[in-house]
């Protein structure tokens, strides 16, 4: 999937967070953290097909089930388009 490239992850202490940089900083006004499922999806998303792959090493990873992980992604997914991320 296409991201942002202007998200800098910078990992403080226990949290992870996105940090715009440049022209993006205007846009986003603020920083985005990302807990523990946030960052494993978040770190798969330049490689990831579609939102199916993405649950299925949701799934895998946390022993979830697939069709809980498919809706945590799509629901990951839709913040990052509403911030225009992704």
């Amino acid at each position: 999937m296409k991201i942002l490239k202007q998200l800098s992850k910078r990992k403080i202490v226990d949290d992870v967070i996105l940090v715009p940089i440049g022209d993006t900083s205007l846009k986003l006004k603020g920083l985005i953290t990302l807990n523990e499922t946030g960052e494993f999806l978040w770190d798969r998303l330049p490689d990831a097909k579609d939102a199916a792959e993405l649950a299925d090493a949701l799934a895998a990873e946390y022993e979830v089930d697939l069709k809980d992980a498919l809706a945590d992604v799509e629901s990951f997914l839709s913040g990052l388009r509403e911030l225009a991320i992704i």
